[in-house]
């Protein structure tokens, strides 16, 4: 079968420069191409020139205009855009990287393409190649939020549609019952063998607690309420250290806040004053500004390190599609606090492997990292479970070979 993957233009491919959805390409694709002919196309950047790592993995790097230029385009597209629709969404955004991608899979006689969220790839493929199997994988809740005559349209050339949770597929299906049996969902994974459980068991020899946030610093991720819960955890465990790892800098409220119809999440438009760094630096009590490290992104490599060094893995989101932190914690063999939100339920509900707390609740988010904190033994057996359940459900393999399985329904 010849495959080819499109990534979003606005991601990277190449470590350490791609986040979640690059790497889930990154990861499945090669797999793939073990057995298949697979193409996969980048947008190119100076960071993004080629791969020579997979030798059965054709890659595309395409030159197209700079973000700058295509975040600008307000104005230019605006008199001609739907106006139901958000910039973002256009058929006209980054037109200029997916025309020549989808003449290209012409050329090549592609028998399958799969997209990454980017609805509006969609129809100009479709119209270059009337007769190509597309795969739409949604790993945000865009097509359930978005127009939904103009969303109908373009799901409808759709020959299989893929979330990254049964959250986001459940959102879709139930938009578009008709298109119900398309549905399905496709996680994201982990590299079980990096992500290893330490060999000291979770036991350290220093009783020094860390504490862990892996992701965007964006306001919808609650990294605030993190910062309101530290004090109250730092009284009960006065010598507690606290990692952030991310880009510190709040998402265009247009992509998420503004669309959502949840209005806890719509709340978070209040964090858009300023810059959300400013916002967090002021949270930390000036005595404990030494036990607050942010590093700003990290590569893979450099996060084992910290997941296997962390007690308590926290993801206080608002939103959560996947939750691709909490697998790579659990794999590692550190508990997790998550928010009962999203894709995040799935992992962690039932399997004893963390706790999970209501949104923006910082008390009882609080008391759920204390607890962990002071149950060594529990904490321990958690970490235990979460590594096994990981190796169980996520492992790359499975999920490009569950991938596979679908692509050869349609």
């Amino acid at each position: 079968m010849k495959i080819a993957f499109i990534n979003q233009p606005i991601d990277g491919f190449i470590p350490p420069h791609h986040n979640s959805i690059g790497l889930w390409t990154h990861h499945v694709a090669p797999y793939l191409a073990e057995k298949n002919d697979v193409s996969a196309y980048f947008r190119w950047k100076p960071t993004q020139r080629s791969w020579n790592q997979e030798d059965n993995l054709r890659t595309h790097f395409v030159h197209s205009l700079p973000k700058r230029i295509v975040e600008n385009l307000d104005r230019v597209i605006a008199p001609v855009k739907n106006k139901d629709i958000p910039i973002f969404a256009s058929q006209l955004y980054y037109l200029d990287y997916i025309l020549p991608i989808a003449l290209s899979l012409r050329r090549q006689q592609v028998d399958l393409v799969h997209i990454h969220n980017f609805t509006q790839f969609v129809p100009i493929v479709r119209m270059i190649n009337p007769r190509i199997k597309i795969v739409l994988h949604m790993h945000g809740e865009w097509l359930s939020q978005l127009d939904a005559e103009t969303m109908k349209k373009r799901a409808e050339m759709c020959d299989l549609i893929l979330g990254s949770s049964d959250h986001i597929t459940n959102l879709i299906r139930t938009r578009f019952p008709q298109l119900a049996d398309r549905c399905h969902t496709v996680h994201n994974g982990v590299n079980v063998e990096n992500f290893s459980m330490r060999s000291d068991n979770g036991c350290r020899a220093d009783s020094k607690k860390r504490l862990l946030f892996v992701g965007r610093v964006s306001p919808e991720k609650g990294v605030h309420v993190l910062l309101e819960a530290f004090p109250s955890i730092a009284e009960k465990h006065p010598d507690i250290e606290l990692d952030i790892i991310g880009h510190v800098g709040a998402m265009p409220m247009e992509y998420l806040v503004g669309l959502s119809d949840e209005p806890e999440v719509n709340s978070l438009a209040a964090y858009y004053h300023e810059p959300y760094g400013d916002t967090l630096n002021r949270l930390i009590p000036p005595q404990l500004a030494s036990q607050v490290h942010f590093t700003g992104n990290l590569p893979q490599e450099s996060l084992i390190d910290y997941y296997q060094n962390a007690d308590v893995l926290i993801n206080p989101s608002y939103s959560e599609s996947f939750g691709m932190s909490l697998v790579e914690a659990l794999a590692s063999g550190c508990p997790v606090v998550a928010s009962r939100v999203g894709g995040m339920v799935e992992i962690v509900n039932g399997d004893n492997v963390g706790i999970l707390v209501n949104r923006g609740d910082v008390t009882e988010l609080k008391n759920a990292v204390v607890e962990l904190l002071d149950d060594n033994e529990s904490r321990i057996a958690m970490g235990r479970a979460g590594h096994n359940m990981v190796a169980d459900r996520f492992s790359w393999p499975q999920i490009a070979q569950r991938t596979m399985d679908l692509y050869e329904r349609v």
